[in-house]
């Protein structure tokens, strides 16, 4: 093999406007739910008790239009491509289902408990952990779709990677969870997380699958072109949930405006730590860097969908783990440019070891 053998990426589709500008969208939702909030707040209470067993139902009805169409982007006979690229795949689930989850638990105790407690409200302490064990244990799901075309990802792997972690995320998502909960001392109420799975796990993915079945019936264009669709209602579904959750939050971040940086430390760390380590194992393990991308791309980003409506269905509207999952949200999408820019610009340093090898 020679470097000239070495075939680029292929060109990627550009992310549309709303994933381009996702954090502008966040921000100008941060300002416009804390102005709300303080302007008629008697509104945001009463949409914050329309709720049934702990479940909002104007949330819910928010998070499944924003879940619902980018579960419609998997398709689940992709998992027979996963003994193609069993390593990547090894690395995978390594790094999502082994290591983000724990690192993340660790990283939330040594900034929330230790580092940052002096500056952060004593109450809240075991619920902006609690968020952040949420965040990281849901893998990303959708966007990683457009992190893997911005860098010449292999299609038919990120597909089958992220059919995989979904299926896992129905049976481990409340384990893992409960496990860190209790392992951090933070009361595990198991009732509302079992629903929690089945609101905003289960039953999308099987709505999502039926309505991926239909379009198909009807040819691949119409799916495509739905596809199309679909994507702006998501992300306004997204905004709206944010401009309610800083409407609820608001006050509290006027009181204390450090704590979003603060909550934004742990989570920049592991989401660049994750990334790291699935790029470096997949080099290790003799991956192609197509395989490597996505790989490390969805080791690093989170379903932050998921991590928000579990967040509210499991500790409220008002709690620090719903912000803690929102700076997740906010955060995501400038950091995770930043992993896909590092991806692209090293390509040659990860691919020179195959060169090497390859000339005994």
């Amino acid at each position: 093999m020679t470097a000239e053998a070495i075939t680029k990426p292929p060109a990627a589709e550009p992310m549309n406007r709303f994933e381009r500008y996702l954090t502008l969208w966040v921000l100008l939702c941060i300002v416009a739910g804390i102005a709300l909030g303080q302007i008629a707040p008697g509104a945001f209470q009463l949409l914050g008790g329309l709720e049934i067993a702990r479940v909002n139902l104007p949330l819910g009805l928010l998070i499944w239009v924003m879940i619902i169409p980018m579960l419609v982007r998997v398709d689940f006979a992709a998992l027979g491509e996963v003994r193609k690229h069993w390593r990547g795949i090894g690395v995978t689930l390594l790094v999502n289902w082994a290591v983000k989850p724990f690192s993340m638990a660790f990283l939330g105790w040594l900034f929330i408990r230790q580092i940052f407690a002096p500056w952060l409200p004593v109450d809240q302490h075991d619920s902006y952990i609690a968020g952040l064990i949420l965040l990281a244990a849901a893998p990303c799901t959708a966007m990683v779709f457009v992190w893997s075309r911005l860098t010449g990802g292999n299609p038919a792997f990120t597909l089958s990677q992220v059919a995989l972690n979904d299926t896992i995320m129905i049976f481990a998502f409340a384990p893992i969870v409960g496990l860190l909960l209790g392992i951090s001392s933070i009361t595990v109420p198991w009732a509302t997380l079992l629903i929690s799975v089945l609101l905003y796990i289960v039953l999308p993915v099987i709505l999502a699958q039926l309505w991926r079945r239909y379009l198909l019936r009807r040819g691949q264009a119409a799916l495509d072109a739905a596809l199309t669709q679909m994507g702006p209602y998501s992300m306004a579904a997204l905004l709206a949930t944010l401009v309610l959750l800083f409407a609820f939050q608001g006050q509290a971040i006027l009181q204390q405006p450090l704590v979003i940086a603060m909550l934004a430390v742990p989570i920049l760390i592991q989401v660049l730590f994750n990334a790291s380590l699935a790029y470096w194992l997949n080099r290790r393990v003799g991956e192609v860097h197509q395989v490597a991308c996505p790989s490390a791309l969805i080791g690093a980003s989170n379903f932050f969908e998921l991590a928000v409506a579990a967040a509210i269905s499991l500790f409220g509207f008002h709690s620090g783990a719903a912000l803690a999952t929102v700076v997740g949200v906010l955060i995501e999408v400038p950091v995770m440019l930043l992993v896909v820019n590092v991806v692209n610009r090293t390509r040659g340093w990860y691919e020179c070891r195959a060169v090497s090898t390859s000339h005994p």
